[in-house]
């Protein structure tokens, strides 16, 4: 079976300095070998072969089969590093807290230890109006992009 630890110091020192930056390797019993990474702009596919490539050279064919498979993450993936709460900052995104309560709402002023989501809530007796809501990463479940087609 190939080493995950060592997939994950190959990606590190293919990305280092090229803004590229890791959100999960998957090895399956297999050896199904799936790496997601991004930008903060969006990983182009010329930066997924260049990355595929360098993991294919380095990973010794020779010791065991494996399958390579180097992607982004999809809009229906949940953010699984901090990186993509900075990429989708002032979009839609989908919270879903430790207790199950879902938030939908405008991600809003990321920190290191969490964020603001600009949601609209119903007031008694009134109209809906705007609320941020803060959140610590402990907090949260998952979150998620929402595509918001106009």
């Amino acid at each position: 079976m190939i080493d995950k630890s060592n997939i994950e110091k190959l990606v590190a020192e293919f990305i280092k300095g090229t803004g590229i930056f890791l959100v999960t390797i998957r090895v399956s019993s297999s050896n199904r070998i799936t790496v997601l990474a991004d930008t903060i702009k969006g990983i182009t596919i010329d930066e997924c072969v260049a990355l595929h490539r360098y993991l294919e050279k380095h990973l010794d064919p020779n010791n065991v089969d494996f399958e390579l498979q180097v992607s982004s993450p999809g809009l229906d993936m949940p953010f699984g590093v901090i990186e993509q709460y900075y990429k989708n900052e002032g979009k839609k995104v989908e919270v879903v807290d430790n207790d199950g309560m879902k938030f939908t709402g405008n991600l809003k002023n990321v920190t290191n230890g969490g964020f603001e989501l600009e949601t609209e809530v119903r007031i008694k007796g009134k109209a809906r109006e705007m609320k941020d809501i803060s959140f610590n990463f402990d907090q949260v479940k998952s979150t998620k992009e929402v595509l918001v087609i106009k």
